[in-house]
């Protein structure tokens, strides 16, 4: 019997390269959070919290991810929240997963940044044990903070380095936030070893994108969907394989793209740049990485094989272990031959 395209998915292992660590509170996860403290205003009850994580625009899904951040505030939050986001992962069939953190936001909040990077490493540590997930680090400067928040965001990365680490990554509302004015904080990283992946030209237009590959010195680049509106930016992203890290109901939900149907994902695969498909804020945005996937099978028209390729790409240009990359490549080639 013929696997279905959905079930297929479903069991598809994968690698996700764009997920939040906050952003992806699960409801239950955050009705606990917010019945702990109830001071932070944000509603217990599920349906109140579907409600609450509805998205008028940007600004206000900005608004709403902050007062998530406002429940977490200790060391047992975020190890709470790291390990459940890992279980969750898993259950998705997620082998590995670089995920999104921003410290500042905690730190800013009290909670001391030696203490917030044991919460995670403990988390991850245990995710990888018990639930065969392996986790990496992008840390995140916030840019609504300014740069307040990427000098702090530096400091605890080149000052700490939690085994986990490996990328470096700017955030936020891009309208109004330059790039530029993040360089020598991405040059400190990047003396580091670490990776560089800013989110650029999803609310804004491709010469932000331009900047953080020219300015941040970008390898990857979080959503990119406006870089169809430059051709030369289209075969530089081509000829270089920087990969965008697409996440389409994500696009949507914060009005960046106008609907499903006008997402410019197809025209970014004609164009020949490599993409990943990934979830961002899933449960804010009632997604996760399974149906991001089905979304994007239907929107390039993809059969199984065509699947298991969008999977091999994003463990491809990934910044996972060699071995990790190859132990999970060989799996999806076996779950695809096993399903042919």
């Amino acid at each position: 019997m013929t696997i279905s395209l959905p079930d297929f998915i479903a069991g598809l292992p994968k690698a996700e390269l764009h997920v939040h660590h906050v952003g992806s509170a699960s409801p239950r996860i955050v009705a606990e959070l917010a019945a702990r403290h109830p001071q932070a205003g944000v509603p217990a009850d599920p349906e109140l919290l579907a409600e609450f994580f509805t998205f008028r625009d940007f600004a206000h899904f900005i608004e709403v991810y902050l007062s998530v951040v406002d429940l977490i505030t200790d060391a047992a939050d975020v190890r709470m929240l790291t390990y459940e986001v890992a279980r969750e992962l898993a259950g998705q069939q997620v082998r590995y997963a670089e995920l999104t953190v921003t410290p500042f936001s905690s730190v800013n909040r009290g909670i001391p940044a030696e203490a917030f990077c044991e919460a995670i490493e403990d988390a991850r540590l245990a995710a990888e044990r018990e639930f065969g997930v392996v986790l990496r680090w992008c840390f995140d400067i916030p840019g609504e903070a300014g740069l307040p928040s990427a000098e702090l965001t530096a400091r605890i990365a080149t000052e700490l380095q939690p085994d986990g680490l490996i990328s470096f990554g700017l955030g936020g509302p891009e309208i109004g936030v330059p790039r530029g004015q993040f360089q020598p904080y991405f040059d400190q990283a990047r003396a580091i070893g670490l990776h560089s992946v800013p989110h650029a030209g999803e609310t804004t237009g491709p010469q932000t994108i331009w900047d953080s590959i020219r300015l941040l010195g970008a390898e990857r680049i979080g959503h990119g969907t406006s870089a169809v509106g430059d051709p030369e930016l289209l075969d530089y992203l081509r000829e270089n394989q920087i990969a965008l890290e697409v996440c389409p109901t994500s696009n949507v939900a914060t009005r960046a793209v106008a609907s499903l149907a006008e997402h410019p994902l197809p025209e970014l695969v004609r164009a020949g740049v490599p993409v990943t498909i990934n979830s961002d804020d899933p449960p804010m945005f009632s997604t996760d990485l399974n149906a991001e996937y089905r979304i994007a099978a239907d929107l390039l028209g993809l059969d199984p094989a065509g699947v298991a390729e969008l999977a091999r790409t994003a463990v491809t240009v990934s910044f996972a272990p060699d071995q990790v990359k190859k132990d999970l490549l060989a799996e999806i080639d076996g779950y695809l031959a096993a399903a042919e």
